[in-house]
């Protein structure tokens, strides 16, 4: 049996602690995550569900937001978490293409929406205190003790991404993804069930919910379960945990909040990845707490593929090596092999992969080399470079794609929706350094003639259609966007017109 959950239960202790609060008292046990994921895939699967099918999830970050997945884990059914900040028209997509036969959401959410569609989910209910129908209806299920014999190849969980184009797509990621990748780290990062995770990362994408959440679960360690990032609290309770995962953007508020080396006595591990980690931010870091961020590269369709090393030299502006078991290549555009030093597309190979989009085969081929999902490379959309010691830098994007905060913004879609406004003739989103978030999102955007456009304006439509993150920190006006001789927009011109010259 493949299942991760078995993976999880196989060396479970019941009495060790899961979850300690900031007093250090003990709030649940490995024994009741045993019991909590049972009843959830009990109660799951009286609502009429069967292993495969989706399980959509839009709530808070609870304990039950976590039994509630490793019941699906053991189900057999897929998971799919979406962030709480999507908005009904972004939802829409996610729910036609997924067709869950569950949609779990907090009781104060609005699903008017879901009377459009011609697919409407059952609903459930759970809030951030971890109550609701769901929850309910879980305490008053039996513990189910079987675990389903997935194996390997059957999918777990479904994330959703996307290119700077089209809609966004569902990747596929297995039971044997995750293990393998679980399994990778936790010898490359010297975990134990010594180590105390202090977590503060949303887990509704791959850092919070695959990075750390797996490795606890795999080794009966305690996490630290904070709701969301807050400098100070983090501060604050660093003495109690080992290991710390951040984004770029915790660790320079951290710093401006003050933190010290004697914050930091008790941690062995501080790592940082979903967006690059200034250089400048590296060394601030170690000169301010006496310790060294550890940088790792992961993707949604491949979880962690290299980490600077845990003993050895944590190279700077580097996210490493290749982890163990994962093959990558830095190749020109035919493919072969470039320099050393030299840049080029990078391309990745493992257990880690995953096996394709949902429902697409066709992006799913275009995204493999010609031996398919399985036997040949993902084409990561990623610029990178190897140094002679195998140490991996990621020079950039070779599509659009802003990563603001650690989270995903696709441009297109913005553009799509600032190009129906009154008075916008068309637009070009764009990411600019950011020292807080890394990049902020911002807007150039063509005016008709005689139009009355205003950043206010813009800005506030926007609001009523997505999520916060995604709107524009800055809105620019420009006559006309720069163009190539095929007519395609020359975004890296606008990146340098509008970049503040200390980013230059």
């Amino acid at each position: 049996m493949s299942n991760l959950y078995h993976v999880f239960s196989e060396h479970l202790q019941p009495k060790r602690p899961l979850l300690i609060n900031s007093n250090q008292e003990c709030e649940a046990t490995y024994g009741d995550l045993e019991t909590r994921s049972a009843q959830y895939a009990s109660a799951l699967l009286s609502l009429g569900l069967n292993p495969g099918d989706r399980v959509a999830v839009q709530i808070a970050k609870s304990i039950e937001n976590i039994y509630l997945y490793c019941g699906c884990l053991r189900a057999g059914l897929i998971y799919l978490p979406l962030n709480a900040a999507y908005q009904a028209s972004e939802l829409s997509h996610f729910i036609t293409d997924a067709k869950p036969k569950l949609f779990v959401i907090d009781p104060a959410a609005s699903i008017g929406h879901l009377d459009q569609l011609d697919h409407r989910p059952q609903t459930r209910t759970l809030d951030q205190d971890g109550r609701g129908s769901l929850r309910d209806l879980a305490d008053s299920s039996p513990t189910h003790p079987e675990i389903h014999p997935s194996q390997d190849q059957d999918i777990a969980v479904i994330v959703y991404t996307s290119g700077t184009t089209g809609l966004p797509k569902g990747a596929m990621i297995s039971h044997g993804n995750l293990i393998s990748n679980a399994r990778a780290l936790r010898t490359a990062w010297g975990w134990t069930d010594h180590d105390v995770m202090l977590h503060a990362l949303p887990i509704f994408h791959v850092h919070g919910l695959f990075v750390g959440l797996h490795l606890p679960l795999l080794s009966n360690s305690p996490i630290i379960l904070m709701p969301n990032f807050n400098a100070d609290a983090v501060i604050a309770t660093l003495p109690l945990a080992t290991v710390f995962m951040g984004v770029p953007t915790y660790y320079t508020r951290l710093l401006s909040s003050g933190i010290k080396a004697q914050d930091c006595a008790n941690m062995r591990l501080f790592t940082s990845g979903s967006a690059p980690l200034l250089s400048q931010t590296f060394t601030d870091w170690e000169q301010a707490t006496g310790t060294t961020i550890l940088e790792r590269y992961g993707m949604t369709e491949t979880g962690m593929n290299t980490s600077n090393p845990l003993s050895g030299e944590r190279k700077k502006g580097t996210v490493g090596p290749a982890l163990p078991g994962v093959k990558c290549r830095v190749v020109d555009s035919s493919g072969i092999d470039v320099a050393v030093g030299d840049t080029g597309d990078l391309w990745v190979k493992g257990e880690n992969v995953f096996s394709g989009y949902w429902q697409n085969p066709e992006k799913t081929a275009e995204s493999f080399t010609s031996e398919g999902p399985g036997d040949g490379f993902f084409k990561t959309g990623d610029l990178a470079s190897i140094d002679p010691e195998g140490y991996i830098t990621i020079v950039g994007r070779n599509k659009d794609l802003i990563i603001t905060g650690g989270l995903n913004v696709y441009p297109k879609e913005i553009e799509l929706l600032i190009d129906r406004m009154d008075g916008v003739l068309e637009s070009a989103v764009i990411g600019l350094p950011h020292p807080d978030f890394g990049e902020a999102v911002c807007a150039v955007i063509v005016p008709l003639d005689g139009a009355d456009c205003s950043q206010e304006a813009i800005i506030a439509t926007l609001k009523a259609d997505i999520a916060n993150f995604k709107i524009p920190k800055h809105v620019f006006f420009i006559p006309e966007l720069p163009r190539n001789t095929m007519g395609k927009v020359q975004k890296n011109e606008l990146r340098t017109r509008f970049s503040p010259p200390s980013s230059s």
